[in-house]
């Protein structure tokens, strides 16, 4: 299957009803990053992670011990399938997501999802998601950490200071052209500065590649 860059946007759940198959590790990650943004979640599954069972019994999660049924569908705008070796129900959930309109994530089984969950790097306000398209997500992983390392807590004090002066900027000042020399002003100097270090098997398979490539000399 080609890999799909796909289209890139944010999801506002507040308020939405969203399903959670499975009950395990992964699900309960997903669950958490759901009620951070607000959704309703009911989590689907005979046992839970310790994590969703305390969710559960603090009436902060719907819990339903057992089975998926399609009728769990109701309302549901997001569905996130977290049982990596069901097939059966990934090819159903898809069939379903198709006819019934809504957005589906498997774990690990990108051709039948409709939505790909990237790695999300959170620093206050600030999100980054990083997505190899399906492609490499080990390597999302490892840049998800580095990323974590780089923008810390002085640069989560840094975007609440930039969101205050945005703030008093459209308090203060009804010219928008102003309002936005003000505020690239205040991000004057700001370099997210990097460099990639690859591995060591990368560097020799690179080497190979390029003397291959290169014409003969005699």
């Amino acid at each position: 299957m080609a890999a799909n860059p796909g289209f890139q946007i944010s999801l506002d759940v507040r308020g939405w009803p969203v399903l959670v198959i499975g009950g395990n590790e992964e699900a309960a990650d997903k669950v958490q990053r759901l009620l951070d943004a607000g959704a309703k979640v009911t989590v689907i599954s005979p046992t839970l992670h310790d994590v969703l069972r305390k969710l559960a019994a603090s009436a902060k999660i719907i819990h339903r011990g057992r089975h998926f049924r399609a009728n769990d569908l109701e309302s549901v705008i997001l569905v996130l399938n977290t049982l990596r070796d069901d097939r059966e129900l990934a090819h159903s959930l898809i069939r379903l997501a198709r006819e019934q309109k809504f957005l589906l994530w498997s774990v690990d089984q990108p051709d039948v999802s409709n939505v790909v969950m990237p790695a999300v790097v959170s620093s206050g306000h600030m999100r980054v998601a990083i997505s190899s398209s399906g492609q490499a997500p080990a390597l999302s992983g490892f840049m998800k950490e580095d990323l974590e390392r780089i923008l810390d807590a002085e640069f989560a004090a840094f975007v609440d200071w930039l969101s205050e002066l945005r703030e008093q900027a459209k308090a203060n000042e009804p010219d928008a052209e102003k309002r936005r020399a003000l505020l690239r002003e205040a991000l004057d100097g700001f370099r997210l500065l990097g460099k990639v270090q690859y591995p060591k098997v990368w560097t020799e398979q690179r080497a190979k590649q390029q003397t291959t490539a290169s014409p003969a000399t005699s």
